[in-house]
């Protein structure tokens, strides 16, 4: 079954405008409440988490309704990260986690994200027939039998429990000074209690939510706030968590940034000296580095790529039995501790080797050389289809030719939003940037 409503993370867009309208709430909440209590056990529950957005309000009672109709018994969590969802799911015998969050989005919008009983994203094929339950309706529940609501107050701390035990037993951060960003987001209570327990200085930032702030100006989609804080305040190091903090992005102590794909190459070097690497495989999207991909191969490990999305990085892992991966956008996934990117706990790996190593972030964030990449975005109107038009067509098939080998092209629609993504790689610069601008002038001219 082909999918119309979900992209490559839930169902996500603009608040009060379709899909993201409290009518398409309530039915998706009845048509996964239905999905999910499928079996004859008396007891079916679905936890809900989201971020600081003030649509947040009005989709949780919206969804709350939908689910109830149908007999589940729902869980408030409050603002959670996304990853707590994930593990608050199969933690308390939930049959579905919900987390309501457009991520990396600008406030007005919001999305919907979902987690099976084993706290992993659902399949294709699951959100498939929801989407069949969601055009035909369902059947609702007897009067008697309508599920019921409830805050829960300590999911966010069993979450930070979890996170600290991914740190190394008796290593603390005692002497670190920490710039943390939070994006004014869904992490901005447990981020920062989390670093100072450990034993850290925390200069803390986007910490405020005010429900329209979220991601502004901050987060990991916009580090130049964080980084001129390190500099200011002469921190050892920068996290920038984006809006649901499933992913960060790195600030060294000179206030250069590093990405997931400086983040994994740490990460899969030091877990292959120790073993831990299962089958010395790294996860990674069509979007990581060439750089990687070499840096991998010069270790005898091995880079496996998939689809742009973190569920399709975890999917990969899982049908591999590895146990790394992530995206260079700053998901970072580690299912010896989580079902999905941890932005925090990727974090506490990266202190954790500062501390044992004794060496700045500086060098530890520049594991290799990345080869000259540019990306750029083209928005184009819902309905129109700018990768069809010849014009287009010719650009790019122009484009692979010129390159010749010595780079990579990637062409794709956004999952999350209405843009056109142009990504190029090549150690020639100049080429780089003529290839790029060509096609996106093109895929301008046909939106």
């Amino acid at each position: 079954m082909v999918r119309k409503l979900f992209g490559t993370d839930g169902v996500r867009g603009t608040a009060n405008i379709h899909p993201m309208t409290v009518e398409m709430a309530v039915r998706i909440g009845a048509a996964v409440g239905r999905h999910f209590r499928s079996d004859s056990r008396g007891v079916h529950r679905v936890v809900i988490g989201k971020d600081t957005r003030l649509s947040g309000y009005m989709f949780e009672n919206a969804l709350t309704a939908g689910l109830t109709s149908t007999g589940m018994n729902v869980l408030l969590l409050g603002p959670v990260p996304t990853p707590a969802v994930g593990l608050l799911t199969p933690s308390m015998r939930a049959d579905l986690g919900i987390m309501i969050s457009a991520s990396h989005n600008p406030a007005n919008d919001n999305g919907i994200k979902f987690f099976g009983p084993d706290g992993f994203k659902l399949s294709d094929a699951d959100e498939a027939e929801i989407e069949a339950l969601i055009d035909t309706g369902v059947e609702p529940a007897q009067a008697s039998n309508i599920g019921r609501a409830k805050r829960i107050d300590d999911g966010r701390f069993r979450y930070q429990e979890r996170v600290k035990s991914t740190f190394p037993a008796g290593m603390r951060l005692d002497g670190l000074k920490v710039v943390l960003d939070c994006a004014n987001g869904a992490a901005y209570k447990a981020a920062p209690e989390v670093l100072w327990e450990l034993g850290a200085e925390v200069i803390p930032f986007g910490v405020t939510p005010n429900g329209t702030n979220i991601n502004e100006g901050c987060g990991s989609t916009n580090p130049q706030l964080a980084a001129a804080a390190v500099i200011a305040h002469g921190a050892d190091i920068g996290i920038c968590l984006d809006g649901d903090a499933d992913r960060v992005i790195l600030i060294d102590e000179t206030g250069q940034v590093a990405d997931g794909d400086q983040i994994m190459a740490l990460m899969a070097a030091r877990w292959a000296e120790e073993e831990r690497l299962r089958d010395g495989v790294l996860v990674a999207t069509v979007m990581s580095n060439l750089g990687l991909e070499r840096f991998l191969d010069g270790r005898g490990l091995r880079l496996e790529r998939t689809g742009v999305g973190d569920r399709y990085v975890v999917e990969a892992m899982r049908r591999g039995g590895w146990n790394l991966g992530g995206e260079q956008s700053g998901h970072i996934v580690m299912t010896d501790f989580a079902t999905t990117g941890d932005g925090l706990m990727a974090a506490l790996q990266f202190l954790a080797e500062m501390c044992r190593t004794e060496q700045p972030a500086s060098v530890l964030a520049r594991s290799f050389d990345p080869v000259p990449q540019l990306l750029k975005n083209v928005r184009y109107a819902a309905g129109a289809t700018p990768l069809e038009a010849q014009s287009v067509q010719s650009a790019i098939a122009d484009a692979e030719a010129r390159l010749n080998g010595s780079g990579r092209l990637l062409i794709r629609k956004s999952g999350t939003e209405p843009l056109i993504r142009v990504m190029a790689e090549c150690e020639d610069e100049g080429l780089l940037t003529e290839v790029v601008d060509t096609i996106v002038a093109e895929v301008s001219a046909a939106v």
